[in-house]
């Protein structure tokens, strides 16, 4: 019975980097990049109204895909247990999902910060978020790349970009591609959100659930080859 399961949960874990790498394959990647100059971001500098992180954003096989894209705040290098701001999408009805997507925070100094999210159709709506006064705080804020198209693999978390507060004179800058320097930043800044995003595959997911529910007999099998095959589709 144990060595069934084994050979069971295997099947599954293989089926699930499978039709990881199918989705995976040329063509069907997510890709991101940096769009400083967009109409977003100068309407935000000409009103002053705070900081816009915005992308361009293209994703294949939307009508299969869920996308997550949350804030993560760290104070005094503890990062708090709820996102600050969350979107979750997916299932679209077009096949390819292709326009911005981004942060942002409005009167980001003062009381009364306002924090949003957005992508293709979708955004959340403006909500306050409780940020300690201080005086003496240098503050900056990047992006994770540069203007290079980046590609965005299934399952993977990437950041985006950073927004920093520290009382310290001086504020250095932080590779985000580099874990390590990214552990420092949190440890050494008073305050950073941290900008990220997730995708997956909503198709595997369903099928390994109903694969998971069925009952390994022999229809249980008969199942499994009609899911392998769908794989190849």
């Amino acid at each position: 019975m144990i060595k069934n399961n084994f050979i069971f949960s295997s099947i599954l874990l293989f089926f699930l980097i499978l039709g990881s790498g199918c989705t995976n394959s040329s063509g069907n990647i997510a890709t991101i990049s940096v769009n400083s100059d967009s109409e977003y971001v100068n309407t935000f500098e000409d009103l002053n109204l705070g900081i816009l992180f915005d992308f361009h954003f293209k994703l294949p096989n939307a009508d299969k895909s869920w996308v997550n894209l949350w804030v993560e705040r760290y104070n005094g290098g503890k990062k708090e247990s709820q996102p600050l701001t969350q979107l979750s999408y997916g299932n679209s009805p077009n096949k390819v999902d292709e326009g911005q997507l981004g942060f942002g925070i409005i009167n980001p100094y003062p009381e009364d910060t306002l924090v949003f999210l957005y992508g293709p159709g979708v955004r959340t709506e403006p909500s306050i978020i409780e940020i300690e006064s201080k005086t003496d705080i240098f503050s900056a804020w990047d992006y994770a790349f540069g203007n290079e198209e980046v590609e965005l693999e299934l399952g993977e978390t990437k950041i985006l970009a950073v927004y920093r507060e520290t009382g310290s004179n001086s504020i250095s800058t932080v590779d985000l591609q580099d874990e390590e320097a990214v552990n420092r930043m949190i440890e050494q800044d008073d305050m950073v959100l941290l900008l990220k995003v997730k995708i997956t595959s909503t198709t595997v997911e369903k099928d390994v659930k109903q694969l998971m529910s069925e009952k390994m007999d022999i229809e249980g099998w008969k199942f499994l080859d009609r899911f392998k095959n769908n794989l190849f589709l």
